[in-house]
């Protein structure tokens, strides 16, 4: 078995992972341009370039693997490289590319993708933080034969996952990555595996996640404003204004009290209490510009708050 594999962040970078501890070939690697990072904004190659360095495996970076593109070279020279690997399958989980048709006409079995919900329930690009903001029970994995569509192609393997209150995206993906490592194995070292065409019913699509959602209405539900923190960590967190000061919130569970909507209803050393639409939240890790994510406690002794308070209610003040 010879598969090419094409993916970019640590989920991706997990799969690929399982897939050289169990033998599998991987002649080559796809995976998105290296992206300025960090404080100095240097360079930074993606986690499953840096895994296929350390195993010596060829990486190609297209920008586009589109032919009549804006970047024909680099689509032509991916094109030479994927016909040389001469590979049984493409794997493809969280790569950032859409792939052509001649891409997936290429290998021998086409390409298969690691998709982190159950399919046709969050297509698209952030199924794990989607989940948990609406209030899911369950996700998992969906191994998927790809076709043109977004998210459209025959099942292949479907493994459920239940989302405990306390899962964050960081959690559920940790979870969700080794799970889907685990399921391309199976599905690559399959004989045959039988094709399900997805359901016509139930489909919802995981739109990107935006900066700009981090901002905290505070006139929503209070449980929906816990999903959403636990959807948005790590991130982008959520984002409330106190006093002219912007302040990060990771973290709140639901609490008792009313009030109008971001009004600090009590403060303990368990986290201030804040009024939301509908009930109210207590804060329990929050963060200050410059400063590190701390627990209520630690972040009251720096940021001492009062019953009366008020964040500002809606995200534009």
């Amino acid at each position: 078995m010879k598969a090419i594999f094409a993916g970019t962040p640590e989920f991706a970078a997990t799969a690929l992972a399982a897939m050289l501890n169990a033998g599998i070939t991987v002649p080559l690697v796809l995976t998105q341009p290296d992206r300025p990072a960090g404080r100095g904004m240097k360079l930074q190659a993606s986690p499953v370039k840096q895994l296929a360095q350390v195993q010596g495996i060829p990486v190609a970076q297209p920008r586009s693997l589109r032919l009549d593109g804006k970047f024909p070279d680099e689509a032509a020279a991916a094109r030479q490289a994927l016909l040389d690997a001469k590979a049984d399958v493409m794997v493809v989980a969280a790569y950032g590319l859409i792939l052509p048709q001649w891409v997936l006409d290429l290998p021998r079995r086409g390409c298969l993708n690691i998709h982190g919900s159950l399919l046709p329930r969050w297509r698209g690009a952030a199924p794990i933080h989607r989940a948990i903001e609406a209030g899911d029970a369950e996700t998992g994995i969906t191994i998927m034969q790809m076709d043109a569509g977004l998210d459209t192609g025959d099942m292949l393997l479907i493994e459920r996952e239940p989302i405990t209150a306390a899962d964050t995206t960081a959690t559920l993906h940790d979870k969700l990555a080794a799970m889907g490592g685990r399921m391309i194995v199976q599905a690559l070292r399959a004989e045959s595996l039988s094709a399900t065409p997805q359901p016509a019913e139930g489909i919802t699509y995981a739109h990107k996640i935006e900066k700009a959602e981090a901002a905290i209405d505070w006139r929503q539900d209070a449980a929906q404003i816990e999903r959403r923190l636990r959807a948005f960590d790590p991130f982008p967190g959520g984002a409330a204004s106190l006093g002219g000061e912007a302040l990060k919130i990771w973290r709140a569970e639901l609490a008792e009290g009313s009030g109008a909507p971001g009004t600090v209803l009590a403060v303990d050393e368990r986290g201030p209490v804040v009024a939301c639409g509908s009930g109210a939240v207590r804060l329990t890790e929050l963060q200050r510009p410059g400063g590190k994510r701390l627990p209520a406690a630690a972040f009251l002794q720096s940021r001492p708050l009062a019953p009366g308070e008020g964040f500002d209610p809606t995200p534009e003040g």
